[in-house]
């Protein structure tokens, strides 16, 4: 890249952005609040983007409920089989190449996590820093996962670009103040719209070198 160019970054969410699980989350949510009603409506889409402690303290009054929730979680997470979304590793592939910062930024527990590096074990490669939910205090919609990408990486945040395919993901990219791309297919683009500079499909829709450009011009 030229060396004139103002330096930027990509911060991406995992699940629904890079890996193939929300609907399999979906599944393991509306099962836990059959178990353990909350008596909220949707309660497994309502909840995406947050992370694990946000959800047992809002929603699980006591303690002995919240422990049980978080046990029947990771033992629902355990069976499951993790998959790149398409396009989405030879998207990362293209960023290493170009020299390019990357940041996970997650609502995943390290619980969760463990079990993650082990069915893509090559993964990990494709990120400077990797922020978990078990890393911040405050659950998005806050920024405060995705300020701590820009930061850890050097870089102004609004040079940076935010992938969410959640609600309270987009919220955060935009709460930040960087670039936001929701990702369609969690939820419909007529959700994401409004706190996204553009929505796509998948990364096949991403031109990366577009997107640089548009940071740099920001």
């Amino acid at each position: 890249m030229d060396k004139d160019r103002i330096k930027t970054a990509f911060l991406f969410d995992l699940d629904g952005v890079i890996i193939d699980s929300e609907s399999e989350y979906t599944r393991i949510w509306s099962l836990i609040n059959e178990e353990f009603p909350t008596g909220i409506e949707n309660f497994a889409t309502k909840i995406k983007g947050t992370t694990l402690s946000k959800i047992l303290t809002e929603n699980y009054s006591d303690s002995t409920t919240r422990e049980k929730v978080k046990n029947r979680l990771h033992e629902l997470e355990s069976q499951m089989v993790y998959n790149f979304l398409p396009g989405a590793k030879d998207f990362l592939a293209t960023l290493k190449q170009k020299s390019i910062p990357c940041v996970l930024v997650t609502s995943s527990d390290n619980k969760k996590m463990e079990h993650l590096w082990e069915e893509q074990p090559s993964l990990k490669q494709f990120f400077t820093h990797i922020i978990t939910g078990d890393q911040v205090k405050s659950s998005k919609p806050s920024p405060e996962g995705y300020l701590l990408g820009a930061s850890l990486t050097r870089v102004d945040p609004k040079n940076c670009v935010v992938f969410e395919d959640s609600l309270q993901g987009v919220m955060a990219g935009k709460n930040s103040g960087a670039y936001v791309v929701g990702m369609a297919g969690t939820l419909p683009v007529e959700t994401l719209a409004p706190y996204s500079h553009i929505v796509v499909e998948g990364f096949d829709d991403l031109d990366i070198d577009e997107l640089i450009l548009t940071l740099t011009n920001r």
